[in-house]
């Protein structure tokens, strides 16, 4: 969809009484949806492009097998998992102290990071006491619903 186009969308819903919008045309669908105090936010919906066959490769003769990937590192101590899908930040501004660092002892019940979701922050807290012995997640990263993010001891 064009982005005038979408412009042009989004300030017909913010300057209406609806709520909610969604077009779907031959390239895609977009949601816009408006809350109240809250700046009108479009969603676009990419369709999956058709699927193509990919080309069979040739058989080749087996050969011996190749050394295999190492496994990935199995964590030890408490996993602290994120209840959410959003953003990831270690400190409550960009400026800020972090929450957490490593070697640093935490109690259960204290504030360790931010998951913003929504334009909502969320502090995550500690849900054992410890040492922490390992951050898994990146500041500024995209986190998925279970994802470890802590490591405790």
């Amino acid at each position: 969809m064009d982005l005038r186009k979408l412009k042009t969308l989004i300030d017909l819903v913010s300057e209406s009484n609806i709520s909610e919008l969604e077009i779907t045309e031959a390239d895609g669908k977009v949601r816009i949806v408006k809350s109240d105090g809250q700046p009108v936010v479009a969603m676009p919906v990419m369709q999956a492009a058709p699927q193509v066959a990919a080309p069979q490769p040739v058989a080749q003769p087996a050969a011996a097998p190749a050394a295999a990937a190492p496994a990935p590192a199995v964590e030890t101590g408490h996993i602290v998992k994120s209840p959410m899908v959003g953003t990831f930040y270690r400190a409550s501004s960009p400026n800020a102290k972090p929450f957490a660092e490593v070697g640093q002892q935490v109690k259960e019940g204290d504030a360790i990071c931010i998951i913003e979701a929504m334009k909502i922050m969320n502090e995550i807290e500690a849900d054992k006491s410890g040492t922490i012995v390992k951050i898994l997640a990146e500041n500024g990263q995209p986190v998925e619903f279970g994802q470890s993010l802590i490591v405790i001891e």
